[in-house]
């Protein structure tokens, strides 16, 4: 599937994500493993199999609480994994989820495929450039978060504290809007631009909702959308369950994203996912 285009409105694409962290909000930190690089090369081997077309890898942790890491630290856990996973011939997109031109630049000569920016473009501005230049996708991810203001719950975990919004959508709508013209302006071009509406980054639980029952508004602002529900905080809040117990909520979630537009899931339970996504596919594209 490497370097093939996606073709948008034919079916849902699934993530699969790959986290080279030592820590993980949804406990699944691979820098835990004893051999790493051949524990994310099989973990990525198995997503495939599951029904994965893209594999997001990670190496900075996003979880509410954690800290920055340096261009080197997040070079050294990543680099040695994409090297694994292209001499493997995996037959999926490796997506790069960083905001960071120097990574994003040298994991591109390596062989990835697009970047995954939680930051929409807005925390380097040379990664625009970077990816302009490389003429690949970005995902321009929504996030108002206050990184150095955590909320915790000793069940459903840590998430940021909410953005301030006058009203809700119309302002996210707004910030999608302008993100994909900032990234317009430094060159990308259109048809590499992909919305994520950023759920579970500085939003409350009543507003994670809402963009799922309202993202055919972001979908009309005429880009691809990737949605990353999986496992967050907002499901554990409204069935009161924990982090390893929220399959049936992230299914529902992306279960009625795709009825409303989502084009690519990101998921940490690719096999049941996928399976969520073919039938709501079969439901919603004859």
């Amino acid at each position: 599937m490497r370097n093939d285009r996606l073709v948008w409105g034919q079916r849902t694409y699934i993530m699969g994500i790959l986290n080279l962290t030592p820590d993980s909000f949804s406990g699944d930190a691979i820098l835990q493993e004893k051999d790493p690089v051949a524990f994310a090369v099989n973990r990525a081997c198995q997503f495939v199999k599951d029904g994965a077309d893209i594999i997001d890898i990670g190496a900075e942790s996003s979880r509410p609480g954690s800290e920055p890491i340096t261009i080197a630290e997040e070079l050294d856990r990543i680099t040695p994994v994409i090297k694994a996973i292209t001499q493997e011939k995996i037959p999926a997109l490796i997506s790069i989820d960083t905001y960071k031109s120097e990574v994003a630049r040298t994991c591109l000569e390596l062989g990835a495929d697009w970047i995954n920016d939680i930051w929409g473009l807005l925390k380097d501005e040379a990664l625009g450039k970077v990816v302009a230049d490389s003429n690949v996708p970005v995902v321009l991810m929504h996030n108002r978060s206050r990184t150095h203001a955590v909320q915790k719950d000793s069940l459903v975990g840590s998430s940021y504290t909410a953005g301030d919004y006058q009203d809700f959508m119309q302002d996210l709508l707004r910030d999608l809007d302008q993100l994909a013209q900032n990234a317009l302006s430094t060159g990308i071009l259109p048809e590499n631009i992909i919305l994520d509406p950023g759920i579970g980054f500085g939003k409350t639980v009543a507003q994670n909702l809402q963009i799922i029952r309202y993202l055919d508004q972001v979908k009309a602002l005429g880009y691809p959308v990737l949605i990353g529900p999986s496992r967050k905080s907002f499901i554990g809040n409204v069935l009161d369950l924990p982090v390893n117990d929220r399959i049936e909520g992230t299914a529902a979630s992306i279960a009625l994203g795709i009825e409303k537009g989502a084009d690519i899931i990101r998921v940490h339970d690719v096999k049941y996912m996928a399976r969520i996504a073919a039938m709501t596919d079969a439901i919603m594209r004859v």
